[in-house]
């Protein structure tokens, strides 16, 4: 008989979280059908202490029974972490400097606890930043916040995307065609607001036939979506109405996946979101991947069981 795990979830509060579509809820609800130990903390309640990392967690149960959700907290207890035989980062970006701190507490821990994903990997792969290593794979792309050099990019793709560096959820997102007066307003927008670069993309009009979500444990390709923006929308992410629709594979896809697997294995990235637009890699998404629930209803792939194989194969369980 497998041993039970003691699990942790550094993850955004429950409450916050819309169940009906949520990846970590998903996974705690077939940790906790395996019979493992699953257990809550907040960002805010990790601390290092003397030497010792420690966390203020809660031990939490999940129901799902037609559509209805349920969660239920128990009393917090100050905590060791190196305890746990697995913890899931799973909170949300902004990627930030409250969430890179939490990258380097818990990686003084990752060589006695099996941390998901590699802190110090996650650390150096903001989603954005880290799918240039794979520049040949993604549509022309530009990261500066020089406004000149931005124009000249421009002038040269005509029809652009201007994104935040380190947003997500298609969140400040813009779609700039040729002759868009708001260009130079959208600029003055984004310095104002942050003193990070830009990232500017050649427009890829095949986002107006979805945008593919492709996960990925240990390097391996589970399952897919594609990802429809709705009418009059340049954005396919569904936190701003996005349609999940089921997916295949193309041979592109595949050589994209490809490319990307060992070196996502070598990090120790085991569990990975990416965003393919027609031939393009735009995204890798290491620090809180979803759609795992999307597929299962479109393809009945239930990656969470998926996901706990492998974790559970990985500490020979």
């Amino acid at each position: 008989m497998k041993r039970s795990l003691k699990i942790a979830f550094l993850m955004d509060p429950l409450e916050e979280l819309d169940l009906n579509g949520d990846t970590t809820f998903a996974l705690a609800l077939e940790a906790q059908r395996r019979e493992h130990d699953i257990n809550f903390f907040k960002p805010d309640d990790l601390f290092f202490k003397s030497g010792q990392v420690y966390a203020n967690i809660c031990k939490f149960e999940v129901s799902s029974f037609n559509q209805t959700h349920n969660y239920k907290y128990h009393n917090k207890i100050i905590s060791p972490l190196n305890n746990c035989d697995v913890i899931l980062m799973r909170q949300d970006p902004p990627f930030n400097m409250s969430y890179i701190t939490a990258t380097h507490i818990l990686e003084k821990i990752s060589d006695s606890v099996l941390i998901i994903n590699n802190p110090y990997e996650v650390r150096n792969a903001p989603e954005k930043i880290f799918v240039t290593n794979f520049s040949h794979l993604m549509p022309k792309t530009l990261i500066t916040r020089n406004t000149k050099i931005i124009e000249d990019f421009r002038d040269e793709y005509k029809d652009i995307i201007i994104k935040p560096l380190y947003g997500n959820g298609g969140q400040g997102v813009f779609h700039v065609p040729p002759e868009d007066e708001n260009f130079h307003s959208i600029l003055e927008m984004f310095f104002t607001q942050n003193s990070e670069p830009l990232m500017i993309q050649e427009y890829l009009s095949d986002v107006r036939n979805g945008d593919k979500r492709i996960i990925l444990v240990n390097g391996e390709v589970v399952g897919a979506i594609n990802r429809k923006p709705k009418k009059g929308e340049s954005r396919s992410n569904m936190h701003v109405g996005g349609k999940p629709e089921k997916t295949t594979l193309s041979k592109r896809d595949k050589y994209i996946c490809n490319e990307i697997s060992q070196p996502l294995k070598d990090k120790g990235l085991y569990f990975v979101g990416i965003d393919i637009i027609g031939d393009y890699i735009t995204e890798i998404n290491v620090t809180s991947p979803t759609g795992i629930r999307e597929i299962k209803t479109l393809d009945t792939i239930a990656i969470e069981e998926i996901f706990w194989e492998f974790i559970e194969d990985k500490l020979n369980i």
